[in-house]
């Protein structure tokens, strides 16, 4: 079953920390988002596979936007 990651608020894209292909657990950091002059990370809310990344570091992004697939 795949499961959306999405951005928490509006900012821009610092980082991507996985590639696709990539294993992850949950709560490992896959991007890094500026947001009010602050760095947050964007942790995966499940274990599982990167299968898509749909963002590039350097992206304006709003909130809610599909950061990554993770099956």
């Amino acid at each position: 079953m795949a499961t959306e990651v999405t951005i928490p608020m509006v900012g821009k894209i610092v980082a991507i920390n996985v590639k696709v292909g990539d294993k992850v657990n949950e709560d490992d950091q896959i991007a890094t988002l500026e947001a009010m002059k602050m760095e947050m990370p964007v942790v995966a809310p499940v274990s599982g596979v990167i299968k898509e990344i749909r963002v590039q570091a350097g992206q304006e992004v709003e909130a809610d936007t599909v950061l990554a697939i993770i099956e």
